[in-house]
């Protein structure tokens, strides 16, 4: 007989890549998921402890309804996990106007726009974690896929900003790098599988850093 989980993720863009990895690896860790996906769905994977919301970060009506049907199938979160995210111009050099509006609409507007509301369900003493990229860090600065590292340093502002806002709720929030994997976005000639990926962000979780700081998954360290 399977124990009733004591904590509850919620994991956006639940349904492929790392995203679906890390939301494996959270139930078999004994974790219950709430993951969201723009289908609604999950091909090809069911858990007893797993429930899939519809969600689509770019539209508003989306993010209220997603919000509406979490706040209605847990009394609160432990652990918020904003994976959901785009890299519409990986590889380019000069920026597009609407390569930037894309990115923007899902990686920062949309993830701040969806994390806003969720708040009062983050329960006091939780963790929300920003799926970032160190591509986003001065210090890794390249001269390629500028709406995608922008956007990611974007990202990462807001969570050292949010980090503030929280702490009085002893709120951990940690924008992570969940190094360069095998997916659609990082190609198959990645040194990382979607599986090492997802174990390495979940022991940033377990990890708890310091809120606000930069976590890099390949390094299992705290960026300054």
């Amino acid at each position: 007989m399977m124990n009733t989980p004591e904590k509850t993720a919620l994991v956006t863009g639940a349904n492929s890549g790392i995203g679906l990895a890390l939301t494996q690896k959270l139930l078999a860790e004994g974790y219950r998921v709430i993951g969201t996906s723009r289908s609604g769905q999950i091909a090809d994977f069911s858990h007893p402890n797993l429930t899939v919301v519809t969600l689509d970060v770019t539209n508003d009506a989306s993010i209220e309804q997603a919000v509406a049907a979490i706040g209605h199938l847990a009394p609160s979160i432990d652990v918020l996990v904003n994976n959901a995210g785009v890299g519409s111009d990986l590889g380019t050099l000069a920026p597009e106007r609407q390569l930037l509006r894309d990115t923007f609409a899902t990686n920062v507007d949309g993830t701040i726009l969806f994390t806003e509301p969720m708040l009062p369900l983050v329960r006091d003493g939780g963790q929300i974690v920003f799926l970032s990229s160190k591509m986003g860090l001065p210090a890794f600065a390249g001269p390629d896929s500028p709406a995608y590292r922008v956007s990611k340093a974007a990202i990462n502002m807001y969570a050292a900003i949010l980090a503030e806002r929280v702490a009085e709720r002893n709120i951990a929030v940690t924008p992570m790098h969940p190094g360069w994997v095998q997916t659609r976005m990082g190609g198959s000639g990645a040194p990382f599988t979607v599986e090492e990926s997802a174990a390495g962000l979940f022991r940033g979780i377990k990890a708890r850093p310091e809120s606000g700081k930069f976590w890099n998954v390949e390094t299992d360290s705290l960026v300054a």
